[in-house]
């Protein structure tokens, strides 16, 4: 908010500036706010990517909108998770150390990411998400979305965080729950391929090496 007033303000300047026909100071004016403009959008290079991300969901730009599709999604949230159908999935490919990234819908309309998968639209359940995720099933390499009680699509591309400080010996899984969790109000789980441990996404903030009773709490305080 502070850069915000500071931006106005020189831009004001600029232009009382020129009024008052003080060319020498109105072009050194002129040439900061041409840099700052370039500056600003270096700076706020996340935001503004959020920005657009949010745009893209929210589909009004978008050619292949879905009307029925994003009415769908929407009506679904109002139903409730089997938070132990998605515990049980989770520690079984824990055990097997299977791979995989589960991401929730809350608020945010996510059906710009589930339009990049395949369109699944199932029950949740242990097996359903453990068959998804099995190595050899062709819908595995990618996040499955859930809304409501009903897997929405499988196989989903997810944008990646970019912080410089994210952990470096966590893998893309890692990466893409941090980045849905950036750009939206989703959740987002990962079980780690190499150590079967289980992560949990919120906020652009990863919690690593968490236990199914630390997953089922903060599901449930979620869901609450």
């Amino acid at each position: 908010m502070n850069i915000f007033i500071g931006v106005v303000a020189i831009v004001i300047l600029w232009q009382v500036v020129s009024a008052l026909q003080m060319q020498l100071l109105s072009r050194i004016l002129g040439s900061f706010i041409s840099v700052g403009v370039i500056a600003l959008i270096i700076v706020f290079q996340q935001e503004l990517r959020r920005f657009l991300i949010f745009i893209g969901t929210s589909g009004i730009l978008s050619g292949n909108f879905n009307k029925r599709r994003l009415f769908s999604l929407r009506m679904r949230k109002s139903e409730s998770t089997d938070l132990m159908a998605l515990i049980k999935a989770c520690r079984n490919m824990s055990e097997s150390k299977t791979g995989a990234i589960i991401v929730i819908a809350t608020k945010t309309d996510l059906n710009f990411y589930a339009s990049t998968g395949e369109q699944v639209d199932a029950k949740v359940t242990s097996r359903m998400l453990e068959s998804i995720f099995f190595k050899n099933n062709p819908l595995h390499d990618g996040a499955v979305i859930i809304s409501g009680n009903r897997i929405v699509s499988a196989r989903c591309v997810l944008p990646v965080t970019e912080d410089p400080d994210f952990p470096s010996h966590l893998g893309m899984r890692h990466r893409a729950a941090a980045g849905i969790t950036e750009a939206s109000d989703a959740l987002a789980i990962v079980v780690s391929e190499q150590t079967g441990e289980i992560a949990f996404a919120k906020e652009g903030r990863l919690k690593y090496a968490i236990t199914l009773e630390e997953l089922r709490e903060r599901l449930e305080k979620e869901s609450s």
